[in-house]
């Protein structure tokens, strides 16, 4: 994977923080990274462990499960990315974004067709990724979504907070 180093500003401008209350220095967890990979299948496992040791080497303070979490999605979309996307979008590209108090993690490819979450069918084995991804998302108290590129392709993305979602009654 190659890896597109780090931008200097990693707050999304609408986190909801007034600027007045964010902190004047990142935290030294905070930063954007983007790795680039063949969408080929050994891309999907080198992705996944590319986002781990990342959130590991900038001491991100990121609970097992969330990590988990992260991961899976991370894997869930490089490999839609890999199975759909792979013959008009050679590349892919994996973004993560930390924050003060949230990660997002991204992954980007040149195919225009955006994806929809399927509803569960028990007779297939596969086609729920988005879902899955939409879950752990929600779950996490985190939101994911789909946006067209510039360029005429699309990015998959999903946010979730470094504290852990309150327990709903």
């Amino acid at each position: 994977m190659e890896n597109h180093g780090r931008e200097s500003d990693a707050r999304p401008a609408d986190d909801g923080v007034p600027i007045e209350r964010r902190p004047l220095d990142p935290l030294p967890y905070e930063g954007v990274w983007r790795f680039t990979a063949p969408a080929v299948d050994a891309s999907v496992p080198q992705a996944r462990h590319a986002v781990r040791d990342l959130l590991y080497r900038q001491g991100v303070p990121a609970s097992p499960d969330l990590v988990h979490g992260l991961l899976l999605i991370v894997s869930e979309l490089a490999t839609n990315a890999v199975r759909h996307a792979a013959l008009l979008s050679p590349t892919l590209a994996v973004e993560v974004a930390v924050g003060a108090e949230w990660v997002r993690v991204s992954v980007e490819d040149n195919h225009p067709y955006r994806p929809t979450a399927l509803e569960a069918d028990h007779g297939r084995t596969g086609g729920r990724g988005l879902l899955l991804v939409r879950e752990i998302a929600r779950e996490a108290g985190g939101v994911c979504d789909i946006e067209h590129t510039a360029s005429g392709g699309k990015v998959v993305w999903a946010a979730l907070p470094l504290k852990p979602a309150p327990l709903l009654p």
